[in-house]
């Protein structure tokens, strides 16, 4: 933690000396201020963590200087004690009126001195850590409105229908067995069940994909990086990877992989959110037996990957346009999916410290190029 600094006040320069030495044995930052013009221009300057305000000043005195600091926003918070020859109760009670939040009498006791400059240090000390706290809950508040703002437009179209579908399939079958299970026979129940299972499936990937959106945004908003991770970019891993999710609409065939392999910093976890996210798009846009390329390559510190499809592609409106729950031309091609998973992509990769961007050319082609970074050798 850095060295508190304090601000003495004081015309006279010997009183400054004494202060200094009962102070000594402490590591603070002192700084000097002859009278009350001198500390409110230095404020900027010396940035206290606490002010000693002796109260019997020429010019300005004391508890009108003090009575300037306190009516100014930026350093109404800045403990001041008062230094004061003074003992009657009016006199401190004017002390207090002004603002001060303690004060000291001459001559000054080193011991009581001490005590009372790491009270106000301490005080301080809670009232900084209190509105840091605040500062970070309202950024991160304003962060979910904006987040909240962005998709409210959106969700109204897109998410209601992406949970109703298979909320409605779940109720459906389950409407199904209920008024008729009597006169199923096992075949046509284990069926019945079978839609049941694909729809929940399909509501816990989109509840999952959502969750790790928000996640996302609040590490964001909180100016937090990915935590230090590393994982290894195997061409075999990635290979088996990729080619079970195009297995599964029968298209491990498209595929045409070019890996050069790295050890990236970024968890297995959001390595495998990414791959699939991709290719996930490029199989749900493209048509079947077209190339989808996936190639990386080490450049420099970073690892370069891209996944290239010749299929709906984008406009640059569209590109720019890419956020939470945006999907283009859903009439036309009628896929599944809430929208999210680029901007999850886009989203980690930011807070890996790496670059995304997404070129393409409509009704034909789209390549989406990420950097991610290297675990230093």
């Amino acid at each position: 933690m850095s060295q508190f600094s304090i601000l003495i006040v004081d015309d006279e320069p010997d009183n400054f000396d004494v202060l200094e030495t009962l102070l000594s044995e402490q590591e603070y930052e002192l700084y000097y201020a002859a009278n009350g013009q001198e500390a409110i221009a230095s404020l900027d300057v010396f940035k206290p963590d606490i002010i000693l305000l002796d109260v019997m000043m020429p010019g300005i005195d004391g508890i009108e200087v003090c009575r300037q600091i306190k009516a100014m926003s930026k350093w109404k918070a800045v403990p001041i004690i008062m230094v004061t020859a003074l003992s009657s109760k009016s006199d401190l009670a004017q002390c207090l009126t002004a603002g001060a939040d303690d004060f000291i009498s001459k001559p000054l006791n080193g011991i009581e001195l001490r005590a009372r400059v790491h009270s106000m240090l301490r005080m301080k000390q809670q009232y900084d850590n209190i509105q840091n706290l605040y500062h970070i809950q309202e950024n991160t508040i304003n962060v979910l409105e904006s987040t909240l703002n962005e998709l409210r437009g959106n969700l109204a179209s897109t998410l209601s229908h992406e949970l109703n579908t298979p909320l409605n399939g779940i109720l459906g079958t389950i409407g199904l067995l209920k008024d008729d299970i009597e006169n199923m026979d096992i075949a046509q129940i284990r069926e019945i069940l079978g839609w049941a299972h694909d729809s929940a499936r399909r509501l816990e990937k989109l509840t999952k994909k959502f969750l790790i959106y928000l996640g996302l945004e609040l590490s964001a908003s909180q100016q937090h990086k990915i935590e230090s991770a590393q994982a290894q970019f195997s061409a075999c891993a990635i290979e088996a990877q990729l080619k079970y999710h195009a297995q599964k609409v029968n298209r491990s065939n498209d595929l045409l992989l070019t890996l050069e392999e790295a050890e990236i910093a970024l968890s297995d976890g959001y390595l495998s959110t990414i791959l699939h996210e991709l290719i996930d798009n490029a199989l749900k846009f493209s048509s079947p037996e077209t190339t989808i390329k996936v190639s990386s390559q080490v450049l420099g510190e970073m690892l370069h990957l891209s996944v290239h499809d010749s299929g709906q592609g984008m406009t640059e409106e569209q590109i720019a346009k890419i956020g939470a729950f945006m999907q283009f031309e859903r009439k036309t091609y009628e896929q599944q999916g809430s929208g999210i998973g680029l901007k999850i992509v886009m989203k980690i990769v930011e807070l890996a410290g790496g670059e995304f961007s997404i070129t393409s050319i409509y009704k034909k082609e789209t390549t989406v190029h990420l950097t991610l970074p290297i675990v230093g050798n």
